[in-house]
């Protein structure tokens, strides 16, 4: 049996352990790995149980996370940690497993029409949301009109583009009529989260994402939003109980308690990727940790608010581009593990397109570009321009002691071009809020803008798109969007994604900074894991929190 866990493992408690002042020092000295956190909050805790005992037999599983949990609606998913919650209290009608198969969930078959404008779903019976009550084809329905309509706040909206209605004929169909085609429908709206029609529409959706009621594997017990997040095992899950009894997901936002906490093992798991080289560290201990390395699915960079007036130029945009020595970043700064990004697509998508416009580290071409843009150099070395200063504030996630290195150094790379990047930090729900309502400048994470299953980024890089940070307009960009969602032939696409990436590089709307290695790293007892090496995206993994157990 191993030892008892420590279920509210967090930086208090660690400063405890280690010492006060000089464990000060040493997170101050430690650079962390990825994320958004928030300020503590006090909260009172029921334990779960502490005992580790066979997969069968249950235990508490412990992940670590590096930001708040601000919520657990489908609405709230983008933020990893919030959606390795959501993936496990929710099911889908189809599920993208680790190796961006689609997997009947709740739905046990479907069919489309060859010219894609219509889908017929057959939903499993006898399925149960945690209150008891039954699913069925309404709840369905329900969520997909839900979450299709901009208009309530949904920032899913653009997943659902080209569908025109949704009809329940009985309990247990679905039919999906297109008023066009739409080639990512199955990845981006059949893999929604359903939520139960009658209690959504009762509590709405501000009460929902605080009290959510799924059909998952586990349901919601506590959560404290800065804190952590406990998941009991649903009891009657339709595949099978969980091997876990507690799923709880603690806030530690530095990287260095990350690892300390996977080896003592007060931790099994870290929702977000520890420091690259403690992850690598651990790999090659010998002492049986299960890390897998996948190429990220993601872009990491600075999103540029391009409604301000001072970051509106492309040619500021682009002289920023060049103002940055990518390559130092990724070599200093993240232990060369990942490679410079060219535009919004990565490598691991198969509509990855390398012959767009570059940019290398060229301080002089930076200088002559904003010249260009009619930026002279002023008295205290900031350029300016019809009285107004080139400068921003970039907002980073607070406690991201990973990237926020990548800022500091930024902001010198800036400075000796004339550019001025001041810097503050925020809570990630605070810095997605600012950035959506255009009421920020510049942050600085990872996000996706296409990715290794489909190439669309209607969410994040069309005009009207939820999530597109940067206040991006191409009309152009639009246009290649809608067409290449129509389009169902995998080549023709190309051409129109091809096209996207280009412009994408061209004007930079954000300051694409590199694709990462994603490291991935489980404890030696946590079982119900496939081979390292397997597998196409193992941060998908957290999907099946179900299927993990814990040996003696």
């Amino acid at each position: 049996m191993s030892k008892k866990l420590n279920h509210r493992f967090n930086r208090r408690q660690f400063l405890q352990w280690t010492g006060g002042a000089s464990a000060v020092a040493f997170l101050a000295a430690c650079a962390p790995a990825a994320a958004p956190t928030g300020g503590s909050e006090e909260g009172t805790t029921t334990e779960a149980s502490s005992s580790t005992e066979s997969a069968s037999g249950g235990g508490t599983m412990i992940w670590v996370g590096h930001q708040e949990v601000s919520g657990l609606s489908p609405n709230d998913a983008g933020p990893t940690v919030q959606w390795a919650m959501i993936s496990n209290i929710h099911d889908p009608m189809l599920l993208l497993d680790e190796n961006y198969e689609l997997i009947p969930t709740l739905a046990e078959s479907y069919e489309a029409t060859p010219d894609g404008l219509s889908y017929t779903f057959n939903l499993r019976q006898g399925v149960k949301f945690h209150d008891g009550t039954d699913f069925t084809s309404k709840d369905v329905k329900y969520t997909f009109e839900f979450y299709a309509d901009a208009e309530t706040g949904s920032t899913l909206a653009n997943n659902f583009q080209g569908m025109e209605s949704v009809e329940a004929p009985d309990d247990y169909t679905i039919v999906i009529t297109m008023a066009q085609p739409n080639a990512a429908f199955l990845v981006n709206a059949a893999t929604s989260w359903i939520v139960p029609a009658d209690y959504h529409a009762e509590v709405g959706e501000d009460t929902y994402r605080t009290a959510p009621i799924g059909t998952g594997a586990f349901k919601l017990k506590e959560w404290v939003a800065a804190e952590y997040t406990l998941l009991e095992a649903n009891e009657d899950y339709f595949l099978g109980r969980a091997n876990v009894d507690f799923l709880r997901q603690e806030v530690v936002p530095e990287p260095s308690v990350r690892a300390i906490a996977l080896e003592t093992g007060d931790a099994h798991y870290a929702t977000w990727p520890l420091l690259v080289e403690d992850s690598i560290r651990l790999r090659d201990s010998g002492e049986g940790y299960q890390v897998f390395a996948t190429p990220a699915n993601s872009v990491k960079h600075f999103p540029l608010n391009n409604d301000n007036p001072v970051l509106s130029d492309k040619r500021v945009r682009q002289a920023m581009m060049h103002a940055l020595d990518r390559q130092r970043i990724i070599d200093d700064l993240w232990n060369g593990a990942a490679e410079i990004a060219t535009a919004n697509l990565t490598p691991s998508a198969p509509y990855y397109n390398p012959n767009v416009k570059t940019y290398d580290y060229n301080p002089d071409t930076a200088m002559a570009l904003l010249e260009e843009a009619g930026w002279t150099v002023g008295d205290d070395g900031v350029r300016e321009k019809d009285g107004v200063k080139l400068s921003f504030t970039c907002t980073t996630i607070t406690g991201d002691q990973a990237r926020r290195p990548i800022a500091e150094l930024a902001q010198q790379l800036f400075k000796e071009v004339g550019i001025e990047m001041l810097l503050e930090e925020a809570p990630v729900a605070s810095i997605t809020e600012a950035m959506r309502k255009g009421e920020m400048d510049a942050s600085l994470y990872n996000w996706t803008y296409g990715s290794a299953v489909d190439p669309d980024a209607s969410t994040t890089l069309r005009s009207d798109g939820a999530n597109n940070f940067s206040h991006f307009k191409n009309d152009r960009v639009d246009e290649l969007m809608d067409a290449g969602l129509v389009e169902i032939d995998p080549e023709k696409r190309r051409q129109y994604y091809d096209e996207i990436q280009e412009i994408v590089a061209e004007e930079v709307p954000f300051l694409f900074l590199q694709y990462d290695s994603w490291f991935d790293v489980f404890r030696p007892e946590v079982t119900g894991l496939p081979e390292p090496g397997s597998v196409k995206n193992a941060n998908r993994l957290m999907i099946k929190g179900r299927t993990m157990g814990l040996s003696a």
